[in-house]
This record gives structure tokens, sequence and C-alpha cells, in this order.
């Protein structure tokens, strides 16, 4: 019997040092398909200091985010900065030839998804949005129960992500030059969700659907003008309806229901699943059964599962990640867009971008 070789790992590099950089070094480390290999920050003294935090030889540490993408070890490039940093670093790291995985949200609006979308596309390199819980089995499993009619007609889903922190106006949560507010913080999971049930329920070929309708209510800070809770009603064209919510002044239960005419989803955990990895539950209510299923998944670090997603469409030719296309992240951001639009949330980017 002939082996079939392994293939070498997927070299990563990490742009920016901040908290989430750290989460997403530790599952790559523990992924079946990838290492990190570098890493750059601004100051040489934070690129070290997350060097020897996760095993990376002093020369694998640079001073600066340019040097990381002219690094010819580094195949595909983690970006980690705050989100108005975004398209400008997503930008110069296609340039420079690498593949991109970008934290979400992955512009600040619409005109900045389409510029970074379209460069990657000509470039000839994979791109992909990093919502992490998009690869977890656990929403492969809730979609796919959906588009085979376990809970009969969708008609109704309620999903939620937010917290609670206290207000300091410089911080990238509050301030408004930063991105600040829970939409584009948090509320991009719950939007995310919404537009893969109602594609889910639609049955054809598209993972997603946009939005017909979308109303908002909510609260601006009176000082730093960004939301700092919000909701949004969605209906879609085939007759779904979305409840969403997110905050990140206010505390609440972060969960996601599908609520259809034969039964209905109930997701505890539908954002952070089982970070480090395991089994974890969800429970679906069938009309008239007296007690709910309990359908249990079971996977590794849910961002293992984001890189190996990532690196198996890389190794499979593919142009684009099946988990969270790029066509989905410009749907997203556009369902983004019109949340804001609605409760007068504008960023100064927004007018810089032509949005």
């Amino acid at each position: 019997m002939v082996s079939t070789p392994e293939l070498p790992p997927l070299r990563w590099g990490i742009l920016s040092t901040g908290r989430i950089a750290g989460v997403f070094a530790r599952g790559v480390a523990v992924s079946r398909t990838g290492r990190v290999v570098a890493v750059g920050s601004r100051t040489a003294e934070s690129a070290a200091r997350f060097a020897a935090e996760h095993g990376l030889p002093p020369a694998a540490a640079h001073g600066g985010y340019e040097a990381l993408l002219a690094d010819p070890a580094v195949e595909a490039v983690y970006i980690a900065t705050p989100h108005p940093e975004h398209a400008t670093w997503v930008e110069r790291a296609v340039a420079a030839g690498k593949h991109v995985l970008c934290e979400k949200p992955a512009g600040m609006n619409l005109a900045e998804g389409r510029r970074m979308v379209a460069a990657a596309r000509r470039a000839g390199v994979l791109f992909m949005e990093a919502f992490m819980y998009r690869c977890h089995p656990q929403t492969a499993r809730v979609a796919a129960l959906v588009r085979a009619g376990a809970i009969g007609e969708p008609r109704l889903v309620q999903a939620n992500f937010g917290f609670r922190t206290d207000f300091h106006p410089a911080s990238r949560l509050w301030n408004r030059e930063l991105g600040g507010g829970g939409i584009l913080d948090v509320g991009c999971y719950p939007m995310s969700f919404a537009r893969l049930i109602a594609g889910a329920a639609a049955g054809g070929p598209s993972a997603f659907a946009d939005p017909a309708e979308l109303t908002a209510f909510g609260r601006l800070h009176p000082e730093t003008g960004v939301d700092e809770f919000a909701t949004a009603g969605l209906r879609f064209a085939g007759g779904l309806v979305a409840q969403l919510a997110t905050g990140v002044g206010l505390t609440m239960e972060n969960h996601a229901r599908v609520c259809g005419t034969e039964g209905w989803l109930e997701i505890p955990h539908p954002w952070i699943i089982t970070r480090g990895g395991g089994a974890l539950s969800f429970r679906l209510h069938r009309r008239g059964a007296a007690e709910p299923e309990t359908i249990t998944t079971e996977a590794g670090n849910l961002y293992a599962l984001e890189a190996d997603a990532f690196a198996d469409a890389l190794r499979a030719g593919a142009r684009e990640v099946s988990a969270m296309t790029p066509d989905d992240t410009l749907g997203n951001l556009a369902a983004l867009d019109r949340w804001r639009a609605a409760l007068g949330l504008v960023y100064p980017v927004d007018a810089l971008a032509g949005a």
C-alpha cells in the first residue's frame, strides 16, 4: 500500500499582537494543518514578547507590519488589528502575495469590503473573514437541520451577542474613530447567523440570504455616539423574520433560537463554541414531543478549526472558503451598514470610503 505523503504545514504570520492574536496563535499550535512562523507588531519589543510567549525564535519577530509581509517564510497572514486598520493591511498583504484571514468585521463598511475582496481576487489569493463559529460542526449541523425540515418551515430567528463594559471614551469599544459600538464588534455575529439560517431556509444553492427589510432601535452613547446597545428586525424574501440584539453597554444572554412550524432549535452557545475543544450540545424541540432532543457535537479548538478550514481550501485549490465566502462577507457588511444607518450611526471612515 502506497502511503500518501504528508503535506507541509501552512506557514502563518500574525499581524498585530493583541488578545485575539494570541488566541489564534494558540489555535494554530494545535491545528492539523498549520504553524505560526512569524509575527509583526508596531514595536520590536511587542513582537519579541509575543514570539517568546508562543515559542517562536527571535528572528521571527518583526518590528513592523511591512517587515512581516516581506518575510518569504510567511504564506498566509492573520490580520488582528482594530477594525479601522483591516482594509489597509488586507490590501497590502494581498499585494505582497499572501493569503489572508482577516478578523471580523472584515471592513468598517461595504465600500471597504468591496475593495478588499476585489484586491484579493486580482492577486489570486485566498481571502476569508474570520467568523470562527462558521467553521464549527455545530453551526453546520444547525443549518443542515433547518435545510432538512427538522423544524418544519423556519419562520423566526432570535440571536443575541453582547456584553457590558465600563465606559472609557478612548477605548476601542467606545471610540467612534476606532469603530466602537456593539454592531461592528459583536452584532456582526447574529447578523451573520440570521443570514445563514435564511439561506438554509430558502433551500437553494446559496449558503446565505440577505434581508429584504431592516428596522432598528437602540441607544447611541451621548458622548461618543457609538451604539451602546441596538436591536434589529429583519425580514427575508421567503418570509423568515429575525430579531437581533447586540451591545457593549448591556448585560445580555448570548444565545440563538430558530423557530419553525413544527419545532424549534435552542442553541445556548452559538458563538464561542468550546474554544479549547470538546463536546457541546444544543436542543431540538419537536412539536408534540414530550422532551427535546439533545444534539451533541464534538470538535477541537475553535480557532484551530478555522485555520484548518482555511488551509484545506487552499490545498484544494479553492478560490474561497465555503464556511465564509467573500460574497457572504460583502452581504454581511451591507446589512451592518443598513443597521447602523437606521440608528444614525456614522463613522468618519464612511465618508472617506464613499459609503
